[in-house]
């Protein structure tokens, strides 16, 4: 820690401690025991059950799940191939052409998110091409919307790789090509997890777009939850949500570990 006197690092803990779990635990702990309680009149649930469980991880529930892996999954290897690939080509540009290509990226960010639904709901549901009623429009719609988080993590990495690897493997007859295969992209490897992993958890929690896209057979486990708590089955809905935070944890932790395995690379 930077604070480095007794008084000040028990104030420092003391800040985050009044900060984190009223803001950030206290919720959590909340759905957690929302999802084993079998009635909650008082302060404190009661009637603590696992039938909730029961029923999130198998029939619909179990399909949405797989539902969301698929999506997030899909829509975090396209967004890492197209941010990547411009956050090379941006390096490329000029300032001017960075700051442009920038501001496209950033673009799905500045607006909300059901915007972004309403227009790929809109361009892909007229000829030439029509999307509307099928999986691929989620999945489009959730790679625009977590691309720009991948673009701008490569970004920064490029520009703090050292160039001299690359011009030490060009001055031995590297072409660009081996040069990018072989030094840029492992160098970048450990920004890449992690803007994957980035990808992935943004995907896997994305609601307001998905409402407006998606056909009764793709339904991704956030517009189940919200189907729950609104029609009054809170405790299933809490339930299914903790399932939902269990898998996005676990794949997020098989990234860390390949990115702690990239770094020590």
């Amino acid at each position: 820690m930077l604070v480095h006197s007794r008084t000040g690092k028990w104030t420092t803990w003391g800040v985050f401690g009044l900060l984190f779990v009223p803001l950030f635990a206290l919720p959590l702990l909340v759905i957690l025991a929302a999802s084993f309680a079998g009635h909650w009149s008082g302060a404190f649930p009661s009637g603590f059950t696992g039938e909730h469980y029961a029923s999130a991880v198998r029939g619909d529930s179990l399909q949405a799940l797989t539902t969301s892996l698929v999506t997030a999954l899909s829509a975090s290897v396209l967004a890492l191939t197209v941010g990547t690939w411009a956050a090379l080509a941006a390096a490329a540009l000029k300032k001017r052409g960075r700051r442009v290509l920038d501001g496209l990226f950033m673009l799905p960010v500045a607006v909300p998110s059901v915007v972004v639904g309403l227009s790929v709901l809109v361009a892909f549901s007229k000829p030439p091409v029509i999307l509307n009623g099928t999986s691929t429009i989620v999945i489009l719609a959730h790679t625009i919307l977590v691309t720009a988080f991948a673009y701008q993590s490569v970004s920064a990495a490029i520009l703090r790789l050292d160039p001299v690897y690359e011009q030490a493997a060009a001055s031995l007859g590297a072409r660009p090509s081996y040069v990018l295969r072989r030094v840029k992209l492992p160098l970048l490897l450990p920004s890449l997890t992690a803007a994957a992993g980035l990808c992935f958890a943004l995907s896997m929690g994305e609601l307001s777009a998905t409402m407006m896209l998606y056909p009764p057979d793709w339904t991704p486990l956030p517009v189940q939850i919200f189907a729950a708590t609104d029609r009054g089955s809170l405790f299933t809905g809490a339930a299914v949500a903790v399932v939902l935070m269990g898998a996005t944890l676990l794949v997020l932790f098989t990234v860390s570990r390949i990115r702690t395995r990239a770094s020590f690379r």
